[in-house]
């Protein structure tokens, strides 16, 4: 009961963290929608190093797919021998699976300690008693679409749009990821899951407040703007990766030999 106790207390205090940040930037930017577009920045920043190994490890493992397979298709039968040349493959390339995975996990916490925060502001916020809301675009960043649906599509539709940022910010990240990817069965597995993650964020969004969709979908809109940029970097240095070793590979020059005909011997 004292390790739950200390859980609680310790997620509260991020709570609380949460809280008095996005009120902080609300003092430079005046609205509660652009205070949220602040701390989505300056957490996307402090998370950049994680992204950019993310885009990093995503591009080296359409890189060294290929060999994968093919040891996957020699050690077909042997699954030890597979797992330790898979293994020697990742040392030697310096590839980590779970690299991608880092960004999310990291990231999941923060969206539901936004959601806490947004669904009981006043408890967090006492000092604020008026509106929270994005300028006169979104009325007000703690009602969810699905409370906001009752009041008609003219209501909704700023909910809406919020939605379908949301859900594009979850699976075009994903999508442009696999758009090199020469392994067609991966592709397919990989946009299946997409789809189906998609599917999962909209039924997600449907019940979130409208700030929570803000925060994930201006962190999505620059993780594929920053994905997209540094992922042209890393092929430019592919390509002139490539030119380094054409130029310095040896020539080989072929030189034919004349064959010496044979002197005719002279007649005695």
């Amino acid at each position: 009961m004292a390790e739950i106790s200390h859980i609680n207390g310790v997620w509260e205090g991020i709570l609380w963290f949460i809280a008095w940040i996005v009120e902080k930037f609300y003092f430079i930017a005046q609205d509660w929608g652009l205070a949220i577009i602040l701390f989505t920045i300056v957490f996307r920043l402090l998370m950049m190093p994680l992204m950019l190994s993310q885009t990093k490890s995503s591009h080296q493992m359409q890189k060294v797919q290929p060999r994968i397979k093919a040891i996957q298709e020699q050690w077909k039968n042997d699954p030890v021998r597979m797992q330790e040349e898979t293994t020697k493959l990742y040392a030697e390339t310096k590839f980590n699976p779970l690299a991608s995975c880092v960004p999310m996990l990291i990231q999941m916490p923060i969206f539901i300690a936004l959601f806490q925060v947004l669904r009981n502001i006043q408890d967090w916020l006492p000092a604020y008693d008026g509106t929270f809301r994005f300028y006169n675009i979104v009325p007000s960043l703690t009602a969810t679409p699905s409370e906001v649906m009752e009041q008609g599509i003219a209501a909704f539709v700023p909910y809406g749009i919020l939605i379908v940022v949301f859900v594009g910010a979850t699976f075009l990240p994903m999508l442009l990821q696999q758009r090199d990817n020469q392994d067609q069965q991966q592709k397919n597995q990989m946009y299946m899951m997409s789809i189906i993650m998609s599917i999962m964020m909209l039924f997600v969004s449907w019940s979130s407040p409208a700030g929570v969709l803000l925060f994930w979908g201006v962190s999505g809109i620059i993780a594929v703007i920053t994905q997209q940029v540094y992922m042209r970097h890393l092929k430019k240095q592919d390509r002139l990766a490539e030119e380094v070793d054409i130029e310095v590979a040896p020539v080989k020059v072929e030189v034919e030999r004349k064959v010496k005909k044979k002197r005719p011997t002279k007649k005695r």
